[in-house]
């Protein structure tokens, strides 16, 4: 049964709750950062942030709005990142959906950072490794629940089994979830207001084309044509040991 996230950004209050569960569940250190104006702290994710929430300030005829958005790896189920990782055992996927990547088995590629079109995976140039947030797994698999949606005080980060939760927010009134088909649906959705650009959120989210091209078209052709040559190597093998062996009546015949 998947189980994912629907996030509903209207009752995000920008508490931080969730960044700070995710930093002591995931035992991730503090990092120093510079004032900028804004409230938003840290200002992006990093190796060593899983999560955060975005501010934005949205100027109207009448107010300023303040619209909050939980940044985090959406974990789609066409997932460019697995896609494109050379190390088989990298970053899989859970029976629950999540997708997680082993550190142990990273080498550095930087290809998931690159093919992400949310701009998830961290490199850190001191490990040389790749981080994002693993939809703590290792809580789900135990029977918990994700330690940013438990912590959250206002019911905006909402837990559970994805085709529930979706049905839960079409009777709300949401009748467009973003996350619900995009790259064949995703794990962590959102309920918005608005328009996906609104939150700063890609409105059609698609596999880099160079990526596309090698890992849906090329590489199942390549496997296609590999396998009709090893059919042809091996008709051509036994075609070959039924044929007679035509032997020299006599070695004065015989060319070396």
């Amino acid at each position: 049964m998947k189980k994912a996230f629907l996030i509903y950004p209207e009752h995000c209050i920008g508490c931080r709750a969730c960044q700070v569960a995710c930093k002591q569940w995931n035992q991730l250190p503090a990092e120093l950062t510079t004032n900028k104006g804004s409230y938003e702290n840290p200002p992006k994710l990093s190796f060593h942030t899983y999560t955060r929430i975005k501010f934005k300030e949205l100027k109207t005829s009448q107010k300023i709005q303040w619209l909050f958005l939980k940044e985090q790896c959406h974990h789609c189920t066409d997932a460019v990142c697995m896609m494109v990782c050379p190390e088989t055992e990298a970053i899989v996927r859970t029976k629950e959906g999540a997708v997680v990547l082993n550190p142990d088995k990273c080498i550095g590629c930087t290809h998931c950072v690159n093919a992400c079109p949310f701009g998830i995976p961290q490199f850190d140039p001191n490990t040389k490794k790749v981080s994002k947030c693993h939809f703590c797994h290792d809580r789900i698999a135990m029977g918990l629940e994700p330690a940013c949606s438990k912590v959250c005080p206002t019911g905006a980060i909402t837990y559970g089994d994805r085709n529930t939760l979706i049905k839960h927010a079409k009777l709300s009134g949401y009748q467009s979830i973003y996350g619900e088909r995009e790259l064949g649906g995703m794990n962590v959705m959102y309920a918005l207001p608005t328009s996906p650009q609104t939150y700063g959120l890609p409105v059609h989210p698609q596999i880099p084309r160079a990526f596309f091209w090698r890992q849906k078209v090329l590489k199942p052709l390549l496997g296609i044509g590999g396998g009709i040559a090893l059919l042809g190597i091996l008709f051509r093998y036994l075609y070959r040991r039924k044929q007679p062996i035509n032997t020299p009546k006599n070695h004065k015949d015989a060319h070396f």
